[in-house]
C-alpha cells in the first residue's frame, strides 16, 4: 500500500521521542532530520520537505505540552496537523454550476487513467443521485471511445460520442444534449499525449473556451512520484486546473505526489483511485490520509464504505438470527459476500487503528474467502442450514466438489461452530446487561 515506507520511518523517528520524559531542542531537531529524510525518500518535493520540517520544529520547540499528552505525543500531534495542512487542510469538492449541467473536464497524459476514472467518478456521482453523462472527446487514441462505452456500460452511465469529429464541437453538442435530457453532470474524457505539447494544450484551451467547464480535473499516476507533480504544474500553468485525481494510491507507491501536489501547484487532490474496479475511487480527505500515514488508521472512511456497500437489511437479519442462535452456513456465506464488497481484506483491515502495521509482514490472502465460498456452495441446501448433517462421507463429497481437502472442510465446520458458540455467549452477556451490541453498531 501507499506510504508504507514513509509510515515505517516516521514511526521509527517518533519511537525515540516517546521514550523521552522531556524533549530538548536537540531531540526535536534530530527527529525532524529523520522526518525530512523519510519525506525525501518518499519522493516528496525537496522544498516542501524542508519547509514542512522547519514548521514542525518551530511549533514543537515552542509548544506548551498539555497534561494529557507526553512530549513525544505532542510532536506527533503537530506532525499530524501539519501533514493535514500540507495536503490541503480539508477535502475539496467539485465546483458545481449554479444553473444547468455541471461540466467536468478530465485531462492528463496518455496512460494516466482518464477514461477509467471518468467512469469511476460518474458512477460515484450516480450513486449520490446525480445523472451524469460521459462524453468521448478522445478521437486520437485507438479504441478510446470504445473503451469509454465499455466502462460507461459497467458504470450504468450513458455515453455521448460523435466519432472522429472535432472534439470541441462534440463537447458543445454534449452540453446541449445534457440540457435537453436532464443530465446534471457532463464528464468530458479528453485526449492525452505521451508528453505535454502545444497541440494538446491548444485543443484543451479551445474546449475550455467553448464549454466553460466548472471543474477541470487532472488525472495523474501517483506511481510517477515527482513527475506527477511536474505534470500538474505544467497543466496548471497552461490550462488552470481546479483539482487532481491521483490514481494507483493502492499500489506500491512512495506517496510523494500526494504530499507535494497542493504545496507546489496550489491545486488540491480531490479524488484518489484505490484499485482497478469502478468502485475503487474515494474523495481525498487530507486529515484521514495524514492519520493513515502516521499509522492511526482511517475509521471514518471504513464506516462510509460500509454504509455505501453493505446491505443494512441483511445485516439486521443476520443479527436477528445470531440472537436466536441460528447462525448457519447460509448466513456465513452471506457475510463473506458482504465483506468482499468492501474490497481486499488487507485494504479494509489497514483502516483499523493499530492493525495496519501488524499486517505489514503478514500475507493476507483474499482467495481464502473464495475457497470458503467454494466449500459452502458444494454443500446441499439442507447441509448449509443444518451443519450437523455433514458426516464423513458428506465431507468427502463436499471436499471433492470444491477442489479442497477433507481437512479444509473440517476446519470450516469447526470455525462455524466456534462462531456460533461465541455469538451465543455474547447473547447471554447482552441479556444480563440489558442490551447486546454487535460489531458494526447493531443492538438488540
Amino acid at each position: 500500500m501507499a506510504f508504507e515506507g514513509l509510515s515505517d520511518k516516521l514511526a521509527a523517528a517518533f519511537k525515540k521521542l516517546r521514550s523521552r520524559g522531556k524533549l530538548t531542542e536537540a531531540d526535536v531537531k534530530e527527529a525532524m532530520r529523520e522526518v525530512r529524510l523519510a519525506l525525501l525518500e518518499a519522493d516528496v518535493n525537496y522544498k516542501v520537505a524542508k519547509d514542512f520540517t522547519k514548521t514542525v520544529a518551530e511549533k514543537a520547540i515552542g509548544a506548551n505540552v498539555t497534561e494529557s499528552l507526553t512530549p513525544g505525543q505532542m510532536v506527533i500531534k503537530i506532525v499530524n496537523e501539519e501533514l493535514t495542512a500540507l495536503m490541503g487542510g480539508s477535502n475539496s469538492r467539485i465546483n458545481t454550476a449554479a444553473k444547468g449541467p455541471t461540466v467536468v473536464m478530465l485531462c492528463g497524459l496518455q496512460g494516466s487513467g482518464k477514461t477509467t476514472h471518468s467512469a469511476k467518478l460518474a458512477k460515484m456521482l450516480k450513486s449520490k443521485g446525480h445523472r451524469p453523462l460521459l462524453v468521448g472527446c478522445d478521437i486520437y487514441r485507438p479504441a478510446a471511445i470504445d473503451q469509454l462505452k465499455v466502462v460507461g456500460e459497467k458504470a450504468g452511465v450513458p455515453v455521448f460520442e460523435r466519432g472522429t469529429q472535432d472534439p470541441v464541437k462534440t463537447a458543445r453538442e454534449a452540453y446541449s444534449h445534457a440540457c435537453d435530457y436532464g443530465h446534471d453532470f457532463v464528464m468530458l474524457d479528453t485526449a492525452g499525449r505521451l508528453h505535454i505539447d502545444e497541440e494538446l494544450m491548444g485543443e484543451l484551451k479551445r474546449m475550455k473556451a467553448a464549454v466553460t467547464p466548472n471543474e477541470i480535473l487532472l488525472v495523474v499516476d501517483s506511481m510517477t512520484g515527482q513527475d506527477a507533480v511536474n505534470v500538474a504544474s505544467s497543466f496548471n500553468d497552461a490550462l488552470g486546473i481546479d483539482g487532481v485525481i491521483l490514481t494507483k494510491l493502492d499500489g506500491d507507491t512512495r506517496g510523494g505526489a500526494a504530499l507535494s501536489v497542493k504545496a507546489v501547484t496550489g491545486c488540491p487532490v480531490k479524488f484518489a483511485g484505490t484499485g482497478e474496479k469502478l468502485d475503487d475511487i474515494e474523495e481525498f480527505h487530507p486529515d484521514r490520509m495524514a492519520s493513515r500515514i502516521l499509522g492511526m488508521g482511517d475509521v471514518l472512511s471504513l464506516i462510509e464504505q460500509a454504509e455505501q456497500k453493505l446491505d443494512a437489511k441483511k445485516a439486521e437479519e443476520t443479527a436477528r438470527r445470531l440472537q436466536e442462535n441460528k447462525f448457519d452456513f447460509n448466513d456465513m456465506l452471506g457475510q463473506f459476500r458482504e465483506i468482499k464488497k468492501m474490497g481486499s481484506l488487507k485494504k479494509v483491515m489497514s483502516m483499523i487503528p493499530g492493525v495496519e502495521r501488524q499486517l505489514r509482514d503478514t500475507e493476507v490472502d483474499d482467495r481464502q474467502l473464495d475457497r470458503i465460498e467454494a466449500i459452502i456452495l458444494s454443500m446441499t441446501p439442507k447441509e448449509r442450514a443444518n451443519p450437523s448433517l455433514i458426516n464423513p462421507s458428506r465431507k468427502r463429497r463436499i471436499a471433492a466438489g470444491s477442489g479442497m481437502k477433507v481437512e479444509d472442510v473440517n476446519r470450516l465446520l469447526k470455525q462455524q461452530e466456534q462462531m456460533k458458540k461465541m455469538f451465543k455467549q455474547m447473547t447471554k452477556q447482552g441479556k444480563r446487561g440489558g442490551r447486546m451490541k454487535l460489531p458494526g453498531g447493531f443492538e438488540f
